[in-house]
């Protein structure tokens, strides 16, 4: 399965938001759309869900316009948006079943999604007697208890202590085992960098970068060596000014192209006393604030 935006556009009277937004999720992997507050990731994330339209463009699966009634979606919002007051079985029954599914089913993916994340004891309390992390893992069970065939989870991490973190990202790697399309919409980067296969930059409402993670850390110039030493002061004294030390405590040297890259390794390592020695790429951090960063965002 294979979904597509294509030149959505999206204006609210005279403030325009989108412009001729597109990119590509595929099913059995994660994609990332990442934007700076305001730049038109949710705009974007409710058009996909049919919660508004778009100007104009198209939403597409496989090709062709999306049918809702056959295409299950299943979001994690970043706002909250249950019952405080209501039991958990109550209401996650009540939204598995406004999802399409018969009652008895409903209280059976429920529970199954209770049991899997550790809350079954919290079945029949109300949500606003559990803590936050557990009120987040409860909204997670409104988003897969339908079984959906593409999973929104944004900002899906917060609040959640690392235990819980790594039990959401055992769920993660289940859907996207699962064929499903899991697309992420987060500022925590490390977190797409680890599940995301690849991703979406929107800046003001455009999209500034979109291609496989891999891929885009590639193509940038393979010029800079990352040099992990105990000893660092004399590689800083010899290389001088192309050698600085990186916050991790690491130096990182820059050479004049990357056709020196093999020279430098070889002199490092027969000169010095290195623990490692590789080439330089960037983090999607770096990614995101040279793509994201250099616009005031709008909409």
């Amino acid at each position: 399965m294979i979904l597509e935006l294509r030149n959505i556009e999206k204006s609210f009277g005279e403030k325009k938001v989108l412009t001729g937004v597109s990119f590509k999720a595929e099913g059995g992997k994660a994609f990332g759309l990442l934007g700076r507050n305001g730049a038109g990731k949710t705009t974007s994330i409710r058009i996909l869900m049919d919660v508004f339209p778009a100007n104009s463009g198209e939403v597409l699966i496989d090709g062709k316009p999306i049918n809702y009634n056959k295409v299950g979606i299943g979001y994690l919002p970043e706002e909250r948006g249950l019952y405080p007051k209501k039991t958990i079985i109550d209401q996650l029954t009540y939204f598995a079943e406004l999802k399409g599914m018969n009652h008895k089913a409903a209280v059976k993916a429920v529970d199954y999604w209770l049991e899997r994340l550790g809350m079954m004891e919290y079945r029949n309390k109300r949500l606003d007697t559990l803590s936050k992390g557990n009120q987040q893992k409860i909204q997670l069970v409104t988003a897969l208890a339908h079984d959906p065939d593409i999973v929104i989870l944004d900002e899906p991490f917060s609040g959640l202590d690392p235990v819980n973190a790594m039990l959401l990202k055992d769920v993660v790697k289940e859907q996207i085992g699962k064929g499903k399309i899991v697309l992420f919409s987060s500022h925590q980067m490390s977190y797409i960098e680890e599940f995301c296969d690849s991703i979406a930059i929107i800046n003001a409402g455009k999209v500034v970068l979109h291609g496989d993670l891999h891929d885009i850390k590639r193509n940038y110039p393979r010029d800079r060596l990352v040099v992990r030493t105990e000893s660092p002061d004399q590689i800083l004294a010899d290389f001088g000014a192309s050698c600085k030390t990186m916050e991790t405590g690491d130096l990182l040297i820059q050479l004049t192209s990357p056709e020196e890259k093999k020279y430098v390794m070889t002199r490092l390592v027969e000169h010095y006393d290195i623990d490692e020695v590789k080439v330089y790429e960037p983090s999607l951090n770096d990614i995101f604030v040279e793509y994201a960063g250099n616009a005031a965002a709008e909409g």
